[in-house]
């Protein structure tokens, strides 16, 4: 107990230590839940169920698929598509054909998506048409040979999936102009698969089964490489952290959860698609979250138990006047992550729902989940709770040694779901972790006597906005590409809403400049949460000695 005083705060029945090695495979892991729940709701998507026994077959089918384009173990696969059933189904595919799948943020802009697919030396990428015209702008420059493009409607059937995607194409206009001639369609890619057939490959706890990218501890983006075992852990741990209350749902009732996160986001995809796997459970898949009306409507259609979300969305639907004509009355568990959840938040919650927020901590390089509140607790903490099973946290100064009891350091984290290494980034790997196997976070904390750990305060100057991350580094990169930028400098500051929000700070080498002509250049280059909210014109910038920005001394200045 004294390497682990945190076990001493963990509810009845919660394990110490969960055990990685049952599965050699996520495949493994899949393969068992598609033969014990063949005839349950997998996913639930505008109103369609998808029973386990079709994701199984549908999987199959696209595994075969990317088989016969040659594509052999180890490839990378990317995947760039908001939450519906395609997504679970091309990722099992994926898996089950031995290949390695590359997450895609859907909103990215053509420079990022360019970024991601030379980094990441994706063959293949299976997208929604939505962002096709995305990928038709950087296409030449990447390493892409194969494109299979899906479309909103596609496992509607017939009539409902004409009929969603004439509303997504012509109504809402959701779709841009693109030519993309080789593409071949989601639905023809399923038949010529199954026509095929899947030569099983043989897959280990070892092999690569996602590059997760983030930004790291610096702003270039880099794939966080998770291993099958590393994915494994996580399920099994955060199973293990739920079922003090998931043992609550009553017998009979299948463990339903809302996946209102974006799938490609390490946190749903763990949390929302895998657990559930583990778990028989039923996913609703929510496409848009930012239609908090929609989402209202969907979610009032339902009984559910699970709803991992970020404090915006808590926020949003609570404040919202149809969150009444949901019943959330069998929620049990309503875990908050990706940025800090605000006790105003917290507190309308619980009111509105009976059901506590358990605010954990996560990162892209840990699968994600590290800690978490007990899911028992009744009241608001303010912490990132406690080391989940299997999981040791520790503060460490600068020097890389542990802090005295009570001081702040640096949070590092030692368990089964740490990622590998950063994809083909040697360097960038040795900078955050450490020769006996600690991930150095950048996050700084303090810990109290029985092991709760609370962040206080950042190492690296990132921006977390709504639960993503920002890299000054790459605002900044972006801004300095405009000719009538001398110097500039991205920080973050205090957003009520999105908990954090980007400030632009610009000394100007055109004095025709204008703010408009800023915002319409970032809004060409970065995605909707990378775009700075604040922008600020300077006739010079606080440096250091040697001429290095002060981001600090931006970031406290009172505009």
């Amino acid at each position: 107990m004294t390497d682990r005083p945190w076990l001493g705060s963990y509810p009845p029945g919660v394990p110490a230590d969960i055990d990685p090695s049952q599965y050699s495979s996520l495949v493994g892991l899949m393969d068992e839940s598609f033969t014990k729940y063949a005839d349950r709701t997998a996913y639930s998507f505008m109103g369609k169920d998808v029973r386990y026994a079709s994701v199984d077959r549908h999987s199959r089918a696209f595994a075969g698929y990317l088989q016969g384009l040659g594509l052999v173990k180890g490839d990378r696969v990317a995947v760039m598509m908001p939450n519906c059933p395609q997504y679970p189904i091309a990722v099992a595919g994926i898996l089950r054909a031995g290949l390695i799948l590359v997450n895609v943020n859907p909103l990215y802009t053509p420079r990022e998506l360019d970024h991601q697919l030379q980094d990441s030396g994706a063959k293949t990428i299976v997208i929604m048409e939505n962002f096709a015209a995305t990928l038709q702008h950087c296409l030449a420059s990447t390493p892409i040979k194969h494109i299979v493009l899906g479309a909103m409607g596609d496992r509607l059937g017939l009539l409902k999936g004409t009929i969603v995607n004439y509303v997504v194409r012509k109504v809402k206009k959701l779709v841009p102009a693109y030519e993309l001639p080789q593409a071949v369609r989601f639905n023809a890619a399923l038949g010529e698969g199954a026509a095929r057939g899947l030569k099983a490959p043989t897959i280990g706890p070892d092999d690569v089964a996602v590059l997760q990218y983030t930004g790291g501890t610096t702003g270039v983006s880099k794939g966080a490489v998770l291993l099958h075992r590393n994915i494994i852990a996580n399920v099994l741990q955060s199973e293990a952290w739920n079922d003090p209350v998931m043992q609550k749902v009553p017998a009979g009732e299948q463990p339903t959860s809302v996946c209102a996160l974006p799938l490609y986001h390490i946190f749903a995809f763990t949390v929302n698609m895998m657990l559930g796997l583990r778990t028989g459970g039923k996913v609703i898949l929510i496409p848009n979250p930012r239609d908090l009306a929609a989402t209202l409507k969907e979610l009032s259609k339902h009984t559910f138990h699970s709803f991992p979300a970020v404090n915006t969305l808590f926020n949003g639907l609570a404040n919202h006047p149809d969150f009444g004509t949901v019943n959330w009355k069998n929620l049990k568990v309503s875990v908050g992550g990706g940025m800090a959840v605000q006790a105003a938040v917290a507190k309308l919650w619980l009111e509105k729902t009976g059901c506590p927020i358990c605010e954990g901590y996560g990162l892209s390089e840990t699968s994600p989940s590290v800690s978490c509140n007990p899911t028992t607790s009744t009241a608001y903490t303010g912490t990132i709770g406690v080391p989940i099973p299997s999981t040791y946290m520790t503060l460490l100064d600068d020097a890389g040694q542990p802090v005295a009891p009570g001081q702040p350091g640096e949070i590092a984290i030692k368990g089964p779901q740490v990622m590998a290494g950063y994809w083909q980034r040697p360097d960038e790997t040795a900078k955050v972790m450490t020769a006996d196997g600690w991930f150095k976070t950048g996050d700084i904390g303090v810990v109290d006597d029985r092991g709760f750990f609370k962040i206080v305060d950042r190492k690296k100057d990132m921006i977390l906005v709504s639960g993503f991350n920002v890299y000054p580094n790459e605002i900044e990169d972006v801004a300095a590409m405009m000719p009538g930028v001398l110097e500039c400098a991205a920080v973050g500051v205090a957003d009520d809403k999105t908990g954090e929000a980007v400030k632009l700070v610009i000394v100007k080498k055109d004095p025709a400049l204008t703010e408009e002509q800023v915002r319409d250049f970032c809004r060409d280059n970065l995605t909707g949460y990378k775009r700075p909210k604040v922008i600020e014109f300077r006739t010079d910038m606080p440096k250091t000695p040697v001429g290095k920005i002060l981001r600090r001394e931006l970031r406290d200045a009172k505009k």
